[in-house]
């Protein structure tokens, strides 16, 4: 776990949701493995699972059994993330798991004071930069319930990965309408980190049509990093890694190494920081 560090000024992590209300995007495997290149370059990352299927925690190697204090504490019982957060097998990157109880915990959040808030205080520290994080990337449930709204509440910006096929921008509507919805009434400073499209097969005509549908509509807000089918990030989570580990020479882990460059870059012009 990253702790903060006395020589520096206290700086705010980025908090960044990954989102997308439909399953099978390709969510967790760029949370995962964007937290992944990020450490390499590195920066202190904390990975968030908050997803109940946990997925996000079996591609960084926690057994079921390592997973008794994880999200579902940190957002119901007030544990701290600090204590719930767990060095990985991966420099400069931990993760606060998602432990069985999270599957209930939409059902639980309804009964609670500031519901939708949850995760925001419990990640107040990390915003004031008392923790030192340089990003904390938020796993979202494939769903526009409590949890993914507790993501977007406590969120800096979201981004959100769109496959290359068929129906796919229709079902990012309702994302964004929640994105706004979020801004408008909880979180005004809440951006759209981007749109990162996942999925892609150059020999499927489909593929190009989604994508240039989805630049046209969106214009810069998607990245030009796309992530390609590849056989090697569809292997790497039943091995416990990231397929940054599994194969860095795969073009599927290069993908995601330019799309950490890519983001930081898009940072560091809305921050106006020098490249």
């Amino acid at each position: 776990m990253s702790q903060p560090d006395s020589d520096k000024a206290a700086v705010p992590a980025q908090i960044l949701a990954i989102s997308n209300q439909k399953g099978g995007v390709g969510k967790t495997t760029t949370a995962v493995n964007l937290a992944t290149a990020l450490a390499a370059s590195n920066r202190s990352v904390l990975l968030i699972d908050l997803d109940p299927q946990g997925n996000a925690s079996t591609g960084l190697g926690v057994a079921p059994e390592d997973r008794t204090l994880g999200s579902y504490c940190v957002l119901i019982l007030h544990t701290p993330p600090e204590e719930a957060a767990q060095a990985t097998g991966i420099p400069n990157l931990a993760i606060i798991p998602a432990e069985p109880d999270l599957a209930g915990a939409e059902i639980e959040l309804v009964e609670l004071d500031r519901r939708q808030n949850r995760l925001r205080d419990a990640l107040a520290p990390l915003r004031t930069g008392a923790q030192r994080y340089d990003y904390v990337i938020i796993d979202c449930p494939p769903s526009l319930g409590l949890l993914t709204i507790n993501a977007l509440v406590a969120a800096n910006a979201v981004l959100v990965p769109l496959q290359c096929e068929f129906y796919a921008l229709e079902g990012i509507s309702g994302l964004m309408r929640t994105i706004e919805a979020v801004r408008r009434g909880y979180n005004p400073t809440l951006r759209l980190s981007g749109i990162v499209l996942t999925m892609y097969d150059k020999r499927n005509n489909l593929a190009d049509q989604v994508a240039a549908d989805a630049r046209g509509y969106f214009g810069p807000a998607v990245f030009n990093t796309v992530i390609p089918r590849n056989i090697r990030v569809t292997e790497a989570p039943s091995h416990g890694k990231p397929v940054l580990l599994y194969d860095i020479r795969s073009p599927g882990a290069q993908a995601y190494v330019q799309l950490a460059a890519e983001l930081l870059r898009r940072e560091r012009a809305a921050a106006g920081t020098p490249a």
